[in-house]
């Protein structure tokens, strides 16, 4: 990565710090762009991509994935809520694989509630149901408790509040919220509770997660791609790498006032005490 910014990537890269890319979606990516870059993360002292699913396909694909590359690739596996929720005998294959693979993953994620998709379906008048979202959601959340295993979770917004409450049910502790946004409301509850959230490389031009960065407790937080979504600013038109987590690194440590190996030492650390590494 060489992007047009204050970020300061190749220092850090020089100076051989581990980096974690705490949320990436690895089976979304061509096989031979992504065959590619898991062969680079090696060699840029990326130390674990943590590699989230969309459904079961997406988990098996993560599993096969960790397998090529052992320790590198750290799957999970889950049901993205931006997308119609599975049937009955869908839903319960599904738990069922989890269960059976509980070993091989570090953590039942992504899960969460379809923002996005609702509020698209509100701006064109339609009408959109979320209970069937929380009664699936509801169902991660308690197989997670069974398994004692953390949950990544897909939750901005609104959304956010609701899903707090599901934890607080099913009493799950360890829960990290990706690419989080939310009130101030949510984000003090959030942080009282322990919950950690991750940064992606917006975290170099987007106000509102600037913000966030800033006051989110420095022992709660990670560093993030989501690739391969693609991002603005300095990366616009660039393919999205796990390598950016660097600059997101960077742009951390210097909203907190500290030196780049510290910030990278907090994030690095921070990611390796929530997923276990």
């Amino acid at each position: 990565m060489n992007p047009k910014s204050g970020a300061t990537s190749d220092s850090i890269s020089k100076r051989k710090y581990p980096f974690i890319d705490a949320h990436i979606h690895l089976d979304h990516y061509e096989e031979k762009a992504r065959h590619r870059l898991l062969k680079e993360a090696a060699n840029q002292e990326l130390q674990a991509l943590i590699g989230v699913s969309m459904h079961l396909a997406s988990s098996k694909d993560n599993l096969a994935l960790a397998g090529q590359y052992p320790g590198l690739v750290v799957p999970c596996f889950g049901y993205h809520p931006e997308q119609p929720v599975p049937s009955p005998e869908d839903t319960e294959t599904l738990l069922a694989w989890i269960e059976s693979h509980a070993s091989s993953m570090a953590a039942v994620g992504e899960i969460g509630l379809p923002y996005y998709s609702r509020i698209e379906a509100e701006e064109r008048g339609e009408a959109f149901d979320l209970q069937p979202y929380i009664a699936l959601l509801d169902r991660f959340l308690e197989l997670a408790g069974k398994l004692g295993k953390p949950v990544v979770l897909h939750a901005v917004y609104e959304d956010a509040d609701l899903v707090c409450d599901r934890l607080e049910r099913y009493g799950i502790e360890q829960a990290h919220f990706h690419w989080f946004k939310g009130s101030e409301r949510t984000v003090r509850r959030m942080a009282e509770r322990g919950y950690y959230v991750s940064f992606t490389p917006d975290i170099l031009y987007e106000p509102e997660i600037i913000d966030l960065a800033r006051r989110y407790p420095a022992d709660l937080v990670m560093a993030e791609t989501d690739g391969p979504w693609p991002f603005e600013g300095p990366y616009a038109g660039q393919p999205t790498h796990p390598g950016m987590v660097r600059d997101v690194a960077a742009a951390w440590a210097r909203l907190q006032g500290i030196t780049d190996e510290e910030g990278c030492r907090i994030l690095y650390n921070n990611t390796r005490r929530f997923y276990g590494l």
